[in-house]
């Protein structure tokens, strides 16, 4: 059956590259910088026994609606709101159209800007049509197109704003601390070390500092020589290796 994204959609080819899963925990943590966001995470959901299962459900809906076919996308478009309806507390409600927004734009940034580091820098076109693509996803997921940016440009200094005016309350940083040091066995930490200072790099500097999370000149030069060698390592790999598990490739 037909889908809402022909094959050769650039959000298709970008969504799909396993790179991207680099930015899982900028995504949250951007997330979380809101407080209706924090609260209604912190309300409803286990998050501190199992930091990154909202980010995999968010993941597996955006990729059944990427990749998936138009019934499969209504479907979990549906399941998602059915659940956000019982998500609401004091001053939020998860299925507030600014509060989808938000979180569909951390994730767009982030894959944009992942991309761009870690694998190549889309062209100007292609990223205006995984933009117009996105807003496509985000329509799907529950949030009008007539309150989401007109284009890139837009959408860019919507993220500049929001990041300018977020403030990073304390439940955020507790949730934010299951999310850098979470309940793993004692061999992970290298690979957790590793996705905390990712993390910390990718963040826009004000939600770094918000998060009080250490940063330097060295661990910035790090930072940009990973970003170099991936750049100059992953164009070579055969695409086939590149892709995001199948399992999330509904």
């Amino acid at each position: 059956m037909e889908g809402l994204f022909p094959d050769d959609a650039v959000i298709r080819r970008v969504s799909g590259e396993a790179i991207l899963l680099l930015g899982g925990g900028r995504a949250l943590l951007m997330q979380l910088a809101h407080p209706k966001v924090a609260a209604g995470v912190a309300d409803h959901s286990g998050f501190e026994k199992d930091p990154f299962g909202r980010l995999r459900r968010t993941l597996e809906a955006t990729y059944t609606i990427v990749f998936g076919t138009r019934d499969e996308a209504d479907l979990v478009a549906r399941q998602i709101w059915a659940v956000h309806e019982h998500v609401t507390g004091a001053g939020y409600q998860a299925n507030d159209p600014d509060l989808l927004m938000w979180v569909h734009a951390t994730l767009t940034d982030t894959a944009l800007r992942v991309h761009r580091r870690f694998l190549r820098p889309l062209s100007d076109s292609e990223a205006a049509r995984y933009y117009e693509d996105s807003v496509v996803v985000a329509e799907a997921l529950g949030v009008p197109r007539s309150i989401q940016p007109a284009d890139l440009g837009e959408f860019r200094q919507y993220v500049r704003d929001m990041v300018g005016s977020l403030v990073v309350t304390d439940t955020a940083r507790e949730l934010a601390s299951s999310v850098l040091h979470p309940r793993l066995p004692f061999v992970a930490e290298p690979g957790m070390a590793l996705a905390r200072e990712l993390t910390a790099g990718l963040l826009p500097r004000p939600l770094r500092q918000q998060f009080g999370l250490g940063w330097d000149r060295n661990r910035k030069t790090a930072l940009l020589f990973a970003g170099a060698a991936s750049r100059t390592v992953l164009p070579r790999v055969p695409t086939a290796v590149r892709r995001a598990p199948a399992n999330l490739l509904a």
